[in-house]
């Protein structure tokens, strides 16, 4: 049974003051200008929120990324681990990677605490350990994110979290009549995500979705 909902002015407004109730520091918003001129698209202040939270609520130790870009999300996630958490991250351009890690040293986020990999994540994951990781996002290529989601269901100790960051595409997954790639390769990865035995799955409506899964 569908439940209709009313999309009012009010319920805008809302969407807006949870998108604005954590601010950014002033680090985190120079890295979101210089993630931007770089072409990337960073995870909005609600959603990088939402990060620090789940993170910090399964005190995670080990935390994989796919999708470095130019740190944001990745200092969102270093904000809600301990100190001696550490967060290992992907991505298959180095410039992206130096701008990253330049922004990771100046909100004193250096080594060890960060493990930056330069590579195709489809080459770099099967090296990584089984059921070794608490937390796993996946902030990268729509297309090929059924093949993550694979990798993260052996590298996710039980009860760990696999987060999508963008999960409502752009907010074009919610329209049926969007028959992008993108769009459809997204849409049909969260109803698979939904329909697993192997996790327990919702998207939340921060930023342009988030889709939270943890495995079973």
């Amino acid at each position: 049974m569908k439940v209709s909902i009313d999309i009012s002015t009010e319920k805008a407004l809302s969407w807006s003051y949870c998108e604005e109730f954590v601010p950014e520091s002033e680090i985190l918003t120079a890295a979101r200008l210089q993630a931007q001129d770089l072409g990337c698209t960073p995870v909005s202040p609600g959603m990088g929120a939402a990060l620090r939270m789940l993170v910090a609520s399964c005190g995670a130790k080990a935390v994989a990324e796919v999708g470095t870009g130019g740190g944001v999300s990745g200092l969102w996630l270093l904000a809600g681990m301990s100190d001696d958490a550490v967060l290992t991250t992907i991505d298959h351009e180095s410039e992206y990677h130096r701008v990253a890690r330049a922004v990771f040293s100046r909100a004193g986020m250096s080594p060890p605490r960060t493990r930056l990999i330069t590579g195709r994540a489809l080459d770099v994951l099967p090296r990584m350990a089984s059921r070794a990781y608490d937390l796993m996002l996946l902030d990268a290529d729509p297309s090929e994110n059924v093949e993550y989601v694979s990798h993260a269901r052996r590298m996710l100790r039980p009860g760990g979290l696999l987060l999508i960051a963008h999960a409502l595409w752009h907010d074009h997954v919610a329209d049926p009549a969007r028959r992008e790639p993108d769009t459809v390769a997204m849409r049909q990865l969260i109803r698979d995500l939904a329909d697993s035995d192997d996790f327990l799955t919702h998207v939340i409506g921060v930023g342009d979705g988030l889709a939270v899964a943890v495995r079973r």
